[in-house]
């Protein structure tokens, strides 16, 4: 008997696992490097968006202010007691813009007079405690704001500030 021997049928070679995981880690690659590419093409286009977005609904930054130095000023002070006292003062002036402290200037004489008038009623006593300072502030600020000229706008000061205060 005769055998014949059928040729047989190689079976199909199945990749090795190395061949696998590099496929996988190239798959993995490929998608991560698609996935970023997508996100910064996205975003590119979402920023000067937002940008314009932040910028057209922030307000308008507010103008920086003006201080407005005065010269020190030197004051007898009110004393029931006999005793002489005095208060050295130096002030700032906070303004809003140029023109305010402009008109400050130009009307200087009468602004240090009416505060070296005010400043002459006052004890000791008062300008001691933290309040009876800001109490001052607060009075100084009413004072210089009042028009000098007859029919004039009144001047607006944000704030009086001290830079020097001394009582003896």
């Amino acid at each position: 008997m005769a055998t014949t021997t059928a040729p047989q049928q190689a079976a199909p070679a199945s990749p090795g696992p190395m061949k696998r995981i590099i496929l996988i880690v190239l798959i993995a690659i490929i998608a991560a490097g698609a996935a970023g590419a997508g996100v910064w093409f996205f975003m590119s286009k979402r920023a000067p968006a937002a940008a314009s977005a932040e910028t057209a609904s922030a307000p308008a930054p507010l103008a920086a202010p003006l201080f407005f130095p005065l010269e020190s000023m030197t004051v007898n002070l009110q004393s029931d007691d006999g005793q002489q006292h005095f208060l050295r003062i130096g002030l700032t002036l906070k303004l809003t813009d140029a023109k305010t402290q402009q008109e400050l200037t130009d009307h200087m004489p009468e602004v240090r007079s009416h505060i070296l008038l005010a400043l002459s009623n006052k004890h000791p006593d008062e300008l001691a405690p933290l309040e009876g300072k800001r109490a001052l502030a607060t009075e100084l600020r009413t004072l210089i704001e009042q028009p000098t000229d007859k029919g004039a706008a009144p001047i607006h000061v944000q704030d009086v500030l001290f830079t020097e205060f001394v009582v003896q």
